[in-house]
């Protein structure tokens, strides 16, 4: 009951989403300019104007980091939105130890999660204190220093950041008692875990280093996983097909090789899929979320669009990288 005042108000703002038909009649489009036509009746209007493909991605990190800070302020559980962009808070971590690691500037890439400013995370990365961050953040951030001062692989950094955040993801989806969320987080887990072992497989990682990127947060065990460090991609494929994503990956493996571009694809899909409960739920966490998920497919999908007609890409081959629209 407590999002009771403001799932009204997320249910209005997605009737600003764009429909399946409008992504259609994207894709048709013969031009970047005719495309641009579209979306001037659409609530991204304010944007487009005559070469606005060259600046187009700025203002969708723009207004996504005014969408995130207006929810955390309205949400009657910020750590909710959190759940979602806390995947650019890690990101925003990696960014920032890298450039005070290197002396490198990287400032641009930070991206506005909702919660953590610039500044703040760059004063608890130089000084391993803060009053702001959450202690598993600072957490992170101490042991990657200590992994800093041993070694200059910066490879490592993305390592643990990408530990914690799958565990915190798991830590905060059984803390906040929703079980449609906790499904939502383990799939993500497990399908992130598929991704990295076979990743790994074929890049011949170590056993150790596949133990410490791989998530203990997930439904698979992870020593089922390292079973296969030596292995070959078919034998860990047949494994697989063991697993109660067997019938999902099926698409996914084509000629006996996993489809990386696929699965990525699939994935954004399947969660979008989760999400769809939310369209009868008048009460509770997931009309936000979906929401949430909802907008940034549909970013994704309009830098695919965009990205596609500047290099003329054909129509079939934007459609097949284009993600499952959220059918509000």
């Amino acid at each position: 009951m407590n999002y009771h005042e403001l799932n009204p108000l997320i249910r209005a703002r997605e009737l600003e989403l764009l429909s399946k038909e409008e992504f259609e009649r994207m894709i048709h489009a013969n031009s970047i300019e005719a495309l641009g036509e579209i979306l001037k009746t659409t609530v991204y209007h304010p944007y487009i104007h005559e070469g606005f493909e060259y600046d187009f991605e700025a203002n969708l990190l723009k207004e996504s980091g005014e969408l995130f800070t207006w929810l955390k302020e309205n949400a009657p559980e910020p750590e909710i939105v959190w759940i979602y962009t806390m995947r650019y808070t890690f990101h925003n971590l990696k960014v920032l130890t890298k450039a005070e690691m290197t002396g490198e500037n990287l400032d641009h890439l930070y991206r506005n999660d909702g919660f953590y400013s610039l500044e703040t995370l760059k004063q608890a990365i130089h000084t391993q204190q803060s009053t702001e961050l959450a202690p598993q953040l600072l957490e992170s951030i101490k042991e990657v220093h200590e992994y800093c001062e041993e070694s200059a692989i910066l490879q490592g950094i993305d390592v643990i950041y990408d530990r914690y955040f799958l565990t915190e993801q798991r830590r905060l989806g059984e803390k906040l008692g929703s079980p449609e969320l906790l499904e939502e987080i383990i799939a993500f887990i497990d399908l992130t875990n598929i991704t990295t072992m076979a990743r790994g497989i074929i890049q011949q990682r170590s056993k150790g280093f596949m133990s410490t990127v791989l998530s203990s947060s997930g439904t698979i065990p992870k020593e089922a996983f390292l079973d296969f460090v030596k292995s070959d991609e078919e034998t860990y494929l047949n494994f697989l097909q063991t697993t109660d994503y067997r019938q999902f990956l099926a698409p996914a493996i084509q000629d006996g090789k996993l489809n990386f571009i696929k699965l990525e694809q699939m994935k954004d899909d399947y969660l979008t899929s989760l999400y769809q409960a939310a369209q009868t739920q008048a009460f509770g966490p997931l009309p936000l979320l979906a929401f949430l998920n909802a907008k940034e497919v549909e970013m994704k999908n309009l830098r695919l669009l965009i990205i596609g007609k500047r290099n003329h890409f054909d129509q079939e081959t934007i459609r097949e990288r284009v993600r499952q629209v959220y059918d509000a």
